[in-house]
């Protein structure tokens, strides 16, 4: 009887303990407790990161320090506030690098532009913005996308239609941007968007590394080294993935070679254009800045592969569950389309991007909603070089870690109003009729300052082709019931993906 008294006894003292862990403190923020920091209220909440966070950061007004457990050394600031991004991303530039641990939490890109610094970034920084705006590359481009989109997308599309199944939207943009990122990006295709809805390793072990990555950010450095030591957990799951990734790349830079070589692949003067992996192979000498080697264009094919993938696929299956739900917003979308196309080419299933795209505003400020609620990069760290104080008050070492939560940023009524809940597409129109300018420091989805996404307008003509040409042949009727949350990742998946049934439109 003494024995089970003294086991009541402890079990009521560890439910007090974890109680009061677990709790919040008198101004309803989570607590930051000796030894063990806000782990306890990090974990119970795991399962609704995002719009915990977001709950968190409004509280705080939009800045929150979160201790780490003891000797973790992952001290962190979680910002939302728009006065410290900017002088993070511009005015203080040269004191917030990526840095080392940058690098090693993301070290599956190597010595990619996304992960270098300094001297080496200015220099890649040069040369990719050169490339993206050759003639050549932009031809193969518009070429690619209108390619995929007629004889890809829409065959799928039609497909699907006919026989009324269901499909996963998620699963199936990603497989279309995917293959046309690796298209335009290498030349080559990974054959992942058909019909028949192939496995294949490439994706399957992009997502296996995006959620090792996450999970990167949430356990200290020896806990990862003690996994690889041992071969298990996420730091396994991301070693496999990263060797079916390098073997992968590494066939198509020796297949470019062989082109190259017996004089397959033209570059100057091909009206067709060329894919960026032959202008680094065959230009880059010229610009004299960087060793062109097989480690240098692998780390280069899989940082553009990865950024010309997950911004327009989940920026458009988002876009697609926020029409489900705004009616409305759909039908000025199919107005607006039938208002900038020629009456003559109203009946034509696909459009032309140079010409049609860019009158397309209402659909741009859609766009840029899906973006601002749901940027695909939900989360960004910087690391200080040396001790500063932000706009906030708050200050900061290279002790410390800087979390920027884009997720909580479009949802904070200080920067965005008291309906920054809403989906509103006419907030990014002009009194003019123009589309209106939000500072990137405000709407943080292609970063800022001066690493700026050299992408953006790439992105957004690809993301409003295949939206329109979506909207504007199809129904989409989003399964009663589905479950729509954000999943644990580096990117903001949907966890369970978007299922839709499609029904084709009377043109």
């Amino acid at each position: 009887m003494a024995l089970i008294g003294f086991m009541e006894i402890f079990l009521a003292a560890i439910c007090f303990v974890v109680f009061h862990l677990l709790g919040k403190s008198h101004d309803g923020l989570p607590k930051n407790w000796p030894l063990v920091g806000m782990l306890p209220a990090l974990f119970l909440n795991l399962g609704r990161a995002h719009d915990w966070g977001t709950s968190v950061l409004e509280q705080s007004r939009c800045n929150f320090f979160s201790r780490s457990p003891w000797f973790s050394g992952m001290d962190v600031l979680v910002t939302a506030d728009p006065a410290n991004v900017h002088y993070i991303m511009s005015t203080n530039f040269e004191n917030f690098p990526k840095g080392p641990e940058f690098k090693r939490v993301f070290d599956i890109l190597g010595d990619g532009i996304l992960n270098s610094d300094s001297d080496m970034w200015r220099a890649q920084r040069r040369v990719a913005q050169v490339f993206m705006n050759d003639q050549r590359f932009c031809r193969f481009l518009a070429k690619t996308t209108r390619d995929k989109v007629e004889n890809g997308l829409l065959r799928v599309l039609d497909d699907l239609s006919q026989r009324g199944v269901e499909v996963d939207l998620q699963d199936l943009f990603q497989r279309f941007t995917l293959d046309s990122a690796c298209r335009f990006v290498t030349g080559f295709d990974l054959s992942s968007f058909s019909i028949e809805f192939p496995e294949v390793p490439f994706s399957k072990a992009l997502d296996d590394a995006e959620e090792a990555i996450f999970y990167r950010h949430l356990y200290p450095t020896w806990f990862g080294t003690l996994q690889r030591w041992l071969g298990l957990g996420m730091e396994e799951k991301l070693k496999r993935a990263r060797e079916v990734m390098d073997q992968i790349i590494g066939s198509y830079i020796e297949m470019k070679r062989v082109e190259l070589r017996d004089g397959t692949s033209k570059v100057k003067g091909d009206e067709n254009g060329a894919d960026l992996l032959t202008l680094y192979m065959v230009e880059n000498e010229t610009l004299g800045v960087l060793e062109c080697n097989d480690v240098f264009l692998r780390d280069t094919i899989l940082t553009f592969m990865i950024a010309g993938n997950n911004t327009t696929s989940l920026a458009l299956t988002w876009l697609f569950w926020a029409l489900s739900t705004n009616p409305s917003v759909e039908m000025k979308i199919r107005e607006e389309i039938k208002s900038v196309i020629p009456e003559e080419e109203q009946n034509l299933r696909v459009f032309k991007m140079d010409e049609h795209m860019h009158k397309m505003v209402y659909l741009h400020g859609a766009l840029c909603e899906s973006l601002r609620l749901y940027p695909p990069i939900p989360f960004e760290l910087k690391y200080p070089v040396k001790p500063d104080i932000l706009p906030s008050g708050h200050k900061v070492d290279p002790s410390k870690r800087i979390l920027f939560n884009l997720y909580a940023m479009g949802r904070m009524k200080s920067i965005w109003g008291e309906d920054c809940f809403e989906f509103r597409p006419e907030r990014w129109i002009s009194e003019g009729g123009g589309v209106r300018h939000e500072p990137s420091y405000k709407f943080l989805a292609f970063n800022a300052g001066p690493r700026t996404c050299l992408g953006k307008q790439v992105a957004f003509t690809q993301m409003k082709m295949i939206a329109a040409v979506v909207i504007h042949n199809y129904e989409v009727h989003v399964v009663e019931g589905h479950p729509m949350r954000p999943s644990n990742s580096i990117v903001l998946h949907m966890k369970q993906g978007l299922r839709v049934k499609l029904a084709r439109r009377r043109l």
